[in-house]
């Protein structure tokens, strides 16, 4: 459900004709919020106080507030000289980063500016995004602390400081080439061209979106200007725990994104598996069971570690296309499968193509583990091929200020 509000402004009342699209050069400024109530009407001052006179603008609030935010925008908005949108979620799917998705394809300009709502990405700096972006013919422009001319002032703390400095480390460290000449990946304040989007190739998880979109759809050319962290003008951060765990998935996601990635992490959670298969297999014949029947039954702890373990980090996006009851039975087959496979297959090498017992054994292990890992992505993870989409949206209310 969509409910919309808009006031009239500098980019005149929203029309079906496409006659009407803004002129090249305007700017959709996009601005997620959650609980923002005490800081958007300073926004909105700030904006009009230095985009308009340059630049042609609209606003797009998407809004997963629980406390009156939209009420305090629509307020505010009346006093604008540039149309004002609030698009209100009942379910904020993809948190922060899903919410400038949906403000995106609601964009009605050449360029999209994304901004937070503390204030604390100064709106003055907006033309100077978009001027940068037109001389260089880039796709994006990001608003970088960490070169000549920017600061992070404005986090607080040098907790905050750390996490943000660990942060950037950890991403450039694993995106080198899709995160090259880019500075400032968790900067939340950037300018991109309409054109540059893939909407559909997103899947955004948190607040982190210029993350997703350097990394799924990289823009032809990326260029950076410096721009001072400001403090927050009202409120708490949003940043927690909670938060930072949801970054670390998204990066796992991000990470294990090409089959050849998917690879090395599904082996390496197998080797982890050997922990809790010994471990049982100790306990077991510690407490009187034959050796053969607590292998097998040891195995099954390996087993379920791993498929947890697959199930968290490697194909959480994945998990919708089946049952959990028919993914369960579904890896448990192929693991076992995997152990009954082996021993033929040794003795094949050995018996027919010579080989020694040593290397035989070697080579069955990387055919087998290459077998489970393709029969488990194909028959356990496969996404479905018919057109109909299997994930649920989130309801929204939309408002023209």
């Amino acid at each position: 459900m969509t409910h919309e509000y808009t006031a009239p402004g500098a980019l005149g009342e929203p029309s079906v004709d496409a006659a009407e699209v803004p002129e090249p050069g305007a700017v959709t400024i996009v601005v997620p919020t959650y609980n923002e109530s005490a800081n958007v009407r300073q926004l909105l001052h700030q904006i009009t106080e230095s985009v308009p006179s340059r630049l042609p603008c609209e606003v797009v609030f998407v809004d997963d507030s629980s406390d009156d935010t939209p009420q305090v925008i629509e307020e505010a908005a009346q006093d604008c000289p540039f149309p004002v949108t609030v698009i209100h979620r009942d379910e904020p799917v993809g948190g922060l980063g899903g919410a400038v998705v949906e403000g995106m394809k609601a964009a009605g300009s050449d360029w999209i500016v994304v901004m937070d709502g503390d204030c604390q990405h100064p709106p003055s700096l907006v033309p100077d995004l978009v001027a940068t972006g037109e001389r260089a013919n880039a796709g994006l422009v990001v608003a970088s602390r960490y070169i000549k001319g920017g600061s992070r002032a404005g986090l607080a703390g040098s907790y905050r400081v750390a996490v943000s400095r660990g942060a950037t480390w950890l991403t450039k460290s694993l995106f080198p080439r899709r995160l090259h000449g880019i500075s400032d990946p968790m900067s939340g304040f950037f300018a991109i061209r309409r054109s540059d989007i893939t909407a559909e190739a997103l899947k955004p998880l948190g607040y982190k979106i210029l993350l997703e979109l350097a990394v799924r759809s990289r823009p032809r050319t990326v260029t950076e200007v410096p721009f001072v962290f400001q403090d927050r003008f009202a409120g708490e951060s949003k940043s927690t725990a909670a938060e930072g765990r949801r970054f670390l998935r998204h990066l796992a996601g991000l990470r294990t994104a090409d089959p050849l990635s998917r690879m090395v992490v599904f082996g390496l959670i197998g080797l982890t598996g050997f922990v809790p298969n010994l471990a049982a297999l100790w306990a077991l014949t510690q407490a009187g069971l034959h050796y053969l029947p607590a292998e097998i039954v040891a195995n099954q702890f390996g087993v379920a570690w791993n498929f947890l373990l697959i199930e968290k980090l490697l194909f959480r996006d994945r998990r919708i296309h089946r049952h959990w009851a028919d993914r369960t039975v579904r890896f448990a087959l192929l693991a076992n499968a995997d152990l009954v496979l082996r021993i033929p297959l040794i003795a094949l090498l050995v018996g027919q193509f010579g080989l020694a017992v040593l290397p035989a054994t070697a080579l069955a292990l990387v055919i087998t583990f290459v077998l489970r890992f393709v029969g488990t992505e194909a028959l356990v993870y496969l996404p479905r091929r018919s057109g109909k989409g299997t994930g649920r949206g989130s309801r929204t209310a939309r408002s023209s200020a």
